[in-house]
């Protein structure tokens, strides 16, 4: 393996981590003007979202296994035409359907990258650099998402929301032929057939699950919330009966056994799901508490996101060196601490504070990510880096759709004792508004907190290059 294909990889990696984050950061800023163009409402518009975060998250575990069967390159590529093709088609949408239809095929070439790229980081870096590696993978969906906002609001300033899928387009196809090139086959295990049923019944789970937290908000405690909690229960028992019967199952449940696996598995989720219930009610708390305009709004969230990107790959190579789990402990009280202290601001406090504390909250995140990742993808045998790859990232999303569910349930029933809504925000709600606000960062804190605990339960663990 030589230095430059390590890098060449790297960089097509990278391509596509902030092709993916960027379309991302920049879909949430345009979903207004998407609104307003196509003169839809906001429960028809939502689902521009919705749809690409059930189809990438449902797919992940099984791109992740096909990449282990027909090869990490196949799979990636196949992953960059899609993703192409439904930028173009959203581009072209003359109506939400089509623009939901057109999200959803943009969503199967999303999971089909984003379950390989930490595979091929961790295919091509050497066993004592594989933290340095992920760590500036963080770094570049740290840049994505600085990136997007500011790109999108130049693009909606000077052009349409369709401009942001056709930018896209020429880094697609630029990235597919370099992939073509630059890619050699990797290891693949093509007489293991993949598992048709157990995929079908994960993504039945997965998209029931994340449908009913996606929803919560809106439906409440109701049938359709428990229809879809029911069918994801359900589907989940049966993937647990027939994963211990099939000979060559989608996921291992072997892997549940392995502490050094789940338990960083389970704390990434739980990392995200804090992070994001800052990521999405602290534009709230700017606009609405404290007044400020969009401009600035946005240039004060993009505050934890440059953190990451400075301090992510310094924290993934210092892992390599003093193994993973005092970084991944850091990070996580960081962020605990971020969360609370963040809850008890109010608008009186200045701007100091308030991005003192952003800080810390991106500083934190950036030390946890790829020290985890590092102890995640280390923890499993190099045939079954795909399937640990997709569920890393499935563990990523679901923490994502949790922090936004619960941050904002909790908001809107303590904000809604009060009476109204914040859709009759005024003025004189900014006390209601504020103690609602402290529940959710509350919770959010909280949910930080869990995953220091789940890592100081986590063993040390010893691989090539280092300790972790």
């Amino acid at each position: 393996m030589t230095i430059a294909y390590k890098w060449q990889v790297f960089f097509l990696v990278a391509l596509s981590i902030f092709m993916s984050t960027l379309d991302s950061s920049i879909v949430n800023v345009a979903l207004p003007y998407m609104m307003q163009d196509l003169g839809e409402t906001m429960g028809q518009i939502q689902w521009v979202v919705v749809i690409y975060l059930l189809t990438v998250s449902s797919l992940l575990l099984v791109f992740g296994r096909l990449s282990d069967i027909l090869g990490r390159p196949l799979v990636y590529k196949a992953g960059f035409a899609l993703f192409t093709l439904g930028s173009l088609c959203c581009a072209l949408s003359d109506g939400a359907d089509w623009l939901v239809g057109s999200r959803a095929v943009q969503g199967v070439g999303a999971a089909m990258l984003m379950a390989c790229s930490p595979a091929l980081v961790v295919d091509v870096f050497e066993p004592a650099q594989r933290g340095r590696g992920l760590g500036l993978v963080g770094g570049c969906v740290a840049l994505g998402l600085t990136v997007g906002p500011l790109a999108g609001g130049l693009l909606l300033e000077y052009f349409s929301w369709r401009s942001i899928f056709y930018i896209n387009l020429p880094v697609g196809m630029a990235a597919l032929i370099y992939a073509d090139k630059v890619l050699r086959q990797s290891a693949k295990t093509p007489d293991v057939p993949l598992d048709v049923a157990g995929g079908v019944l994960i993504m039945i789970a997965m998209g029931g699950m994340i449908l009913a937290l996606a929803k919560l908000p809106e439906w409440g405690v109701s049938f359709p919330t428990l229809a879809s909690l029911g069918s994801a229960l359900g589907a989940g028992g049966l993937w647990m009966i027939h994963a211990r019967k099939t000979r060559n199952p989608l996921f291992d449940p072997g892997l549940f056994k392995i502490a050094g696996f789940v338990l960083p598995l389970a704390c990434a989720m739980l990392l995200f799901a804090a992070l994001f219930s800052l990521v999405f009610l602290m534009p709230f708390y700017l606009s609405l508490a404290c007044g400020f305009s969009p401009a600035r709004t946005g240039m004060i969230m993009i505050a934890p996101f440059l953190f990451l990107l400075v301090v992510s790959p310094v924290s993934g190579a210092l892992s390599d060196r003093l193994g993973t789990k005092p970084f991944c402990l850091a990070g996580l009280a960081c962020l605990a601490t971020a969360l609370f202290l963040l809850g008890r601001l109010t608008p009186a406090d200045g701007m100091l504070p308030l991005l003192g504390l952003m800080a810390l909250s991106g500083t934190g995140t950036a030390m946890f990510i790829s020290p985890n990742s590092t102890a995640i993808m280390g923890s499993v045998p190099g045939n079954l880096r795909g399937v640990a790859s997709g569920a890393l990232a499935t563990a990523r999303n679901l923490g994502m759709v949790i922090g936004v569910s619960l941050s904002s349930t909790i908001f809107s029933f303590s904000f809604s004792t009060g009476g109204g809504g914040l859709d009759s925000f005024t003025p004189d709600l900014t006390p209601q508004f504020l103690s609602a606000y402290a529940h959710a960062m509350t919770a959010g804190s909280l949910l930080a907190l869990a995953g220091f605990a789940a890592t100081l339960a986590r063993p040390a663990q010893e691989k090539q290059g280092g300790s972790q």
